[in-house]
Parts: structure tokens; C-alpha cells; sequence
């Protein structure tokens, strides 16, 4: 392994996660070593699907322009979930194992759990940005399964992709998730917790939630949310403020989200990593550089300038437009 990582690579700098083709062959890989039989063409198909979905190349859908939930994000996302449910299928015998089905379904919920920030064409002039689509993204997702799992011949699993899915979201408590089956409640507990490890270990998590996922915040209406009065209440003040509150979410995380509700799912990552686990080492070492730097105030630490996998050329410059916009409407004009 390279001794410096790469940014758009995995926590193991193996597997380049803004390549769909890249994450497709670990994937496969993966499967294959653990279901020799199994048929891979849904899979093949999906990732194909998704590749043209996010360039905005499907007709009705603009493509991705969301610049933090952009293709690397979803694509890290999917690698993690795949050694996920691999670990867990190599730690259990029957009944309790999923199988390939399952795991293939499992594996599609996470490469289209995100896809609810895609604008659509029929949405009209309402959403400007798929950042506006933060708090109905997931249910948006959710139907998107459900249609989309019988093209592929999975339409049994429909009703089960459409309930897990709200694993990765706040939308829906856990407890209404819809799933009865111990099995496909342990997937989307699989998918939750890729969810969340993914994104936090990347390797520039930091940068990422000051310049790309606080203009999303602002924009979804997260940062400033309305009160029940009417007025606006700060939650972020700013993409510096973001981060201040970020060990306290990655510990809040841990200990209700990844340990609690998804009963440190995580563990399954061990057996293939010789008893360690990346993912958290990784996790563990950025919030600590977050804590030096917070106590430093030093905020030129934080200097990576990865590019953005968007549908659009030159995505950053949108979003920062809207962003200036929606903030002056909010304190100016007082919308």
C-alpha cells in the first residue's frame, strides 16, 4: 500500500471510489469469491444505470450537481457496503446468512441511496440545486427503487429496497421502517452503517463538510432552519462552525446510529482486514487531527482541494452562488 493515500481512492488506497469501473471490479470480485455462482447481470446493469444516471445521460434526471453527495461519495459508499456484507456472509451459516440476492439487492440500495438529490425534469422550476432536496431525498430515493428494481428483474424486492433504504436517512424513525424479516433488518443496518463509515473516512472528510456539505446544509434549509415561530434559528453559522460540531456528531454517531440502532454492524469489516478495521482507524484519526486544529485555531491545516465528480463543469461555483443568494434572502430580505 502507498504510503501517502490519494483522494479519490479508498481507506485501503487500493480502489479509486470516483471510478465507477474501478469500484465495479472490487465489487465483483468481492461477490464472486463469496457466491461463485452468482449472477452478476443486475449488478452490472445498475452500475451502468448509475454511471449514466449521475452524468445527467437519462433522460428526464439533470444529473448530480450536489458537491459533497456527488459519484465518489455514493461509489465509497458502495465499496464499503459490498466488504460489509461479505464480512457478515463469511461470520454466518445458514439460516442466518443473506445470500446473493439479497446481497445484490442490498448492494443496489446503496448505489442508488442518494440518487433522491437528483433533480428531476417533471419537478419544474420549484428546485434550482438538488441540495433543496436534503429532507425528502431519501423518500425520493425510496420510490426510485421501487421502480426501478423490476426493470431488472428484483421486483420482489421492491417493498424491502424501498423500507431500507431509510436506514441511510432521517426521514423516517427506525422504528416505522417497514421490514420484518431479521435478515433484510440486518442489510439495511449493512447499509446504514456503510452510510456513515464511508463518508467519515474520507480522506478529506474535513475540507469536504467546510466547503461542500455546509453550502448543502444552507441550501436544503439544514443550517438556518425556520422556526415554529417563523424566524430562523442558527444551527451553523458557517462551514467553520460546521466542523466545530463535527466530533460531537461523529461521537453522537457512534454510540446511537453505529453502535446502537445498527448494533455495531461495523464488526462485520474485521475478518477481512486480519481483525482491523480501516474504516474506524480512519475515522478516529481525522477527528483527531480536527481536534489539534481546533485547538490550534491554525485553519490552514485543512488545505485539500480534491475535485468534485458532478455532472456540471464547474459545480462549486454554483453552489457558492445559491449559497450567497439563500443567505441574503434569509438575513436581508428576510425569506
Amino acid at each position: 500500500m502507498a504510503s501517502i493515500r490519494r483522494n479519490d481512492f479508498d481507506v485501503t488506497n487500493t480502489v479509486q471510489v470516483s471510478s465507477v469501473a474501478a469500484v465495479r471490479s472490487a465489487v465483483e470480485k468481492l461477490y464472486l469469491e463469496t457466491w461463485p455462482g452468482i449472477d452478476l447481470e443486475p449488478l452490472w446493469r445498475s452500475f451502468d444505470f448509475f454511471e449514466r444516471l449521475f452524468a445527467g445521460e437519462v433522460p428526464g434526471y439533470f444529473g448530480v450537481d450536489t458537491v459533497y453527495h456527488d459519484r465518489q461519495h455514493t461509489l465509497d459508499i458502495t465499496l464499503c457496503l459490498a466488504r460489509l456484507i461479505v464480512g457478515y456472509e463469511r461470520q454466518h451459516r445458514s439460516p442466518d446468512t443473506l445470500g446473493c440476492e439479497r446481497a445484490m439487492v442490498g448492494l443496489i440500495v446503496g448505489l442508488f441511496h442518494d440518487m433522491g438529490y437528483l433533480r428531476r425534469s417533471d419537478d419544474g422550476a420549484e428546485f434550482r440545486h438538488g441540495a433543496e432536496l436534503t429532507r425528502v431525498h431519501v423518500s425520493r430515493g425510496a420510490r426510485f427503487l421501487e421502480d426501478y428494481l423490476p426493470s431488472i428483474a428484483l421486483s420482489r424486492w421492491a417493498p424491502v429496497a424501498r423500507e431500507i433504504v431509510h436506514f441511510t436517512g432521517y426521514e423516517v424513525p427506525f422504528s416505522r421502517i417497514g421490514v420484518s424479516d431479521p435478515l433484510d433488518m440486518k442489510l439495511g443496518h449493512l447499509v446504514g452503517t456503510a452510510d456513515m463509515i464511508g463518508q467519515m473516512a474520507d480522506r478529506c472528510y474535513l475540507e469536504k463538510c467546510r466547503d461542500r456539505l455546509y453550502p448543502e446544509f444552507v441550501l436544503g434549509g439544514m443550517a438556518l432552519p425556520v422556526s415554529s415561530n417563523g424566524g430562523r434559528h442558527v444551527r451553523y453559522a458557517s462551514g467553520l462552525d460546521l466542523l466545530r460540531q463535527t466530533p460531537e456528531f461523529v461521537a453522537e454517531t457512534r454510540v446511537t446510529r453505529l453502535d446502537g440502532h445498527f448494533q455495531s454492524a461495523y464488526r462485520y469489516l474485521d475478518i477481512l482486514y486480519a481483525g482491523r478495521n480501516p474504516y474506524l482507524e480512519v475515522i478516529d484519526r481525522n477527528v483527531e487531527y480536527l481536534r489539534q486544529i481546533l485547538r490550534s485555531e491554525n485553519w490552514r491545516l485543512l488545505r485539500r482541494n480534491p475535485p468534485v465528480f458532478s455532472a456540471l463543469s464547474d459545480p462549486m461555483t454554483t453552489v457558492r452562488g445559491l449559497m450567497v443568494r439563500y443567505l441574503h434572502r434569509a438575513w436581508v430580505d428576510g425569506g
